[in-house]
C-alpha cells in the first residue's frame, strides 16, 4: 500500500476548533468531572478539578461547548448566576432525574475556559426560552457599557465582559429542542439571531444555526431555504456563521446500542463502517450548503459526534457513562482524519462528551482520574491544529470486515505546520493483520522522522486499577531513504509521524 503526498500543494486550513469538545449538564460531566467546587477535598482551582484541567491542557482543547445538548433548551441562565446559596434548584428531567443546583453557571464556565485557555461556545435556549432571555444573556456576557445586564454582571463579581466566540441558536430543534419543523425553526433562527448583538465590533460573535441529525438532508435544505428567503438577512455580516451537524456511531440500534467493552469482531467492523459514513454526511450537507454559500463562508460545525453505547452496568441510565476501548480510539482517529480532509468546510468538531459521558477523553471516580484511549488519539493528533491540509491519497488499500460490515483497512490525513513540519496520521483498523505502508513525497527528501503509536486489542481499555493498559508510546517500526518512508503498522493501531523535510 502506498500513501502519496504532494508536499507542495496546500488544500485548506485545519482550524484548531476541529479538535473541540462538548460539555453538558449530564451525569458526571460537569459535577465531579470538570467541577468539584471550591470546598472539595479534591485538588481544585476555583472549583475546577486541577488534574482534569491539566490533562485537558495537554491535548490543547481549543473550544468547549456548553451547557448542552438537550439541557441547553431547558436552561434558564439567570438560575445560574449570583450567590450559590440563592441559586434555584431544579430537576434535570432530561438526564437522570437528579437535582441540578446550578452551582456551575455562566461565571464558572468562563472561569473553566480561561483555565483551559480555550475559546467559548455557548448554546442558547430556543426550545423553552424567549428572544428577550437570549438577548439579555448575550448582553450580560459581552456588553462593556452601562446597561441593566452589564450592571448585574458587575454586581455578581465580574467587572469586565467576557468574549463569546460562538453562540448556538438552539440545539437539535428537530427533536429534543422543541420538535420543530424545518421551516418553523428557520424563522425562529432569523428572529432570535437578530438579538444576538455584537457589542464588541473587534470580537464578533459567530452565530450557529441548528443543522440536521446526520443525513437528514431535507432539514438542511428547508432550513436554509427559509433562512435565505426574501427578504434575506443572510447578506448581512454575521447572520449565519456556522451550521451544525450531529452524528453518533450507534453500533446496533437506538434500542439496543451494544456494550462499550464486550463486543464481537463483527460489531467492531460495524462501528468502523458507520464511522466512515461521516464522510458521506459531511459531503451531502456540504453539497446543499454550497447551493446557498458557494464561497464556503458558513462553517460546518460537527458539534456533537462520537460513539454511543449502552451505559455501564450498575450506573444511572440517564448519566450515559460508558467505557472507552481501542474501538472508540479507532473511530476517533478515522473521524478526525475525515474532518481534516473536509477542512475547507468543517471548521469545528465537538466530541461528545469531554468527561464521564459517552466517548469521553477522561473518566473520574472521586479523586481518581484515568485517560481513555480516545484521549491519546487527541494527544497524537494535536499537531494538526492550526496547520494546512496537504494533498494526499492512499493507493492499494483493501476492504476488511465481516459480511456487510466492511471498511478500508487504512485511513489517513496529512498536514504541514507553520514551521514546515509535516504530520501524518494513519489508522490501521484491521483487527488481525499488520499493514505495511510506503509513504512517497513528491519532491522533497526526508531528513528526520519522529513517531508515536497507540495500539492494542480492539477491546482493550483503561481502568482506575490499570490506568495505563492503553497508552501512547514511541513508534520506531519505520525506515526512510530519500523521499520514501516505509512503515509497518500493528493490527488495530494508530500512528502519528512528524516528518522534517
Amino acid at each position: 500500500m502506498k500513501l502519496h503526498i504532494n508536499e507542495n500543494r496546500k488544500l485548506s486550513h485545519i482550524e484548531p476548533e476541529v479538535y473541540g469538545h462538548f460539555s453538558e449538564h449530564l451525569g458526571r460531566c460537569i459535577y465531579g468531572g470538570l467541577y468539584v467546587g471550591e470546598k472539595s477535598e479534591i485538588a481544585n482551582d476555583k472549583g475546577m478539578r486541577k488534574d482534569v484541567v491539566d490533562a485537558l491542557k495537554e491535548i490543547k482543547v481549543p473550544v468547549l461547548r456548553w451547557p448542552g445538548g438537550n439541557f441547553a433548551d431547558e436552561y434558564h441562565w439567570m438560575d445560574g448566576i449570583g450567590p450559590k446559596e440563592k441559586r434555584k434548584k431544579m430537576i434535570n428531567t432530561h438526564w437522570g432525574g437528579v437535582i441540578e443546583d446550578n452551582s456551575f453557571g455562566t461565571h464558572e464556565y468562563f472561569e473553566l475556559c480561561e483555565q483551559l485557555g480555550c475559546k467559548t461556545y455557548v448554546n442558547g435556549n430556543v426550545g423553552s426560552g424567549t428572544v428577550r432571555e437570549m438577548s439579555e444573556w448575550v448582553e450580560y456576557m459581552t456588553f462593556n457599557g452601562v446597561s441593566p445586564m452589564a450592571e448585574l454582571r458587575k454586581e455578581n463579581g465580574h467587572e469586565k465582559p467576557w468574549t463569546v466566540d460562538y453562540f448556538g441558536v438552539g440545539n437539535e430543534n428537530w427533536g429534543c429542542g422543541g420538535n420543530m419543523t424545518a421551516d418553523y425553526y428557520g424563522n425562529k433562527f432569523r428572529n432570535y439571531q437578530t438579538y444576538v448583538r455584537n457589542y464588541d465590533g473587534n470580537k464578533p460573535i459567530k452565530k450557529v444555526c441548528c443543522g440536521p441529525n446526520a443525513d437528514d438532508y431535507r432539514w438542511t435544505k428547508e432550513v436554509l431555504e427559509t433562512c435565505f428567503r426574501h427578504p434575506a438577512p443572510a447578506a448581512a455580516h454575521g447572520f449565519m456563521d456556522g451550521f451544525s451537524v450531529h452524528y453518533y456511531v450507534v453500533v446496533n440500534s437506538w434500542e439496543d446500542k451494544g456494550s462499550a467493552k464486550d463486543f464481537s469482531k463483527e460489531e467492531y467492523y460495524r462501528a468502523m463502517r458507520k464511522a466512515y459514513y461521516m464522510d458521506d454526511i459531511i459531503s451531502g450537507n456540504d453539497q446543499i450548503l454550497s447551493q446557498f454559500d458557494p464561497e464556503k463562508k458558513i462553517a460546518m460545525l460537527v458539534d456533537e459526534w462520537g460513539c454511543w453505547h449502552d451505559v455501564e452496568e450498575g450506573t444511572n441510565p440517564g448519566f450515559l457513562y460508558q467505557q472507552n476501548t481501542m474501538r472508540d480510539a479507532q473511530v476517533a482517529g478515522a473521524t478526525l482524519n475525515i474532518f481534516n480532509k473536509h477542512s475547507d468546510r468543517v471548521k469545528m468538531g465537538c466530541l461528545a462528551q469531554i468527561v464521564n459521558v459517552l466517548q469521553s477523553v477522561i473518566l473520574t471516580e472521586d479523586d481518581k482520574m484515568v485517560l481513555t484511549p480516545t484521549y491519546h488519539i487527541f494527544h497524537m493528533y494535536r499537531f494538526h491544529q492550526d496547520s494546512d491540509l496537504l494533498d494526499s491519497f492512499l493507493e492499494g488499500e483493501e476492504n476488511v470486515g465481516i459480511g456487510e460490515d466492511v471498511a478500508t483497512n487504512v485511513n489517513e490525513s496529512v498536514s504541514v505546520d507553520k514551521d514546515g513540519v509535516v504530520t501524518i496520521t494513519l489508522n490501521n483498523i484491521d483487527a488481525d493483520k499488520n499493514n505495511e505502508i510506503e509513504i512517497d513525497f513528491r519532491e522533497k527528501e526526508v531528513k528526520d522522522v519522529e513517531g508515536f503509536e497507540l495500539a492494542g486489542n480492539m477491546m482493550d481499555y483503561n481502568t482506575f486499577d490499570d490506568p495505563t493498559k492503553v497508552q501512547e508510546a514511541k513508534f520506531e517500526d519505520f525506515s526512510f531513504d530519500g523521499k520514501v518512508i516505509k512503515v509497518n503498522m500493528k493490527p488495530c493501531s494508530c500512528v502519528t509521524l512528524r516528518v522534517t523535510l
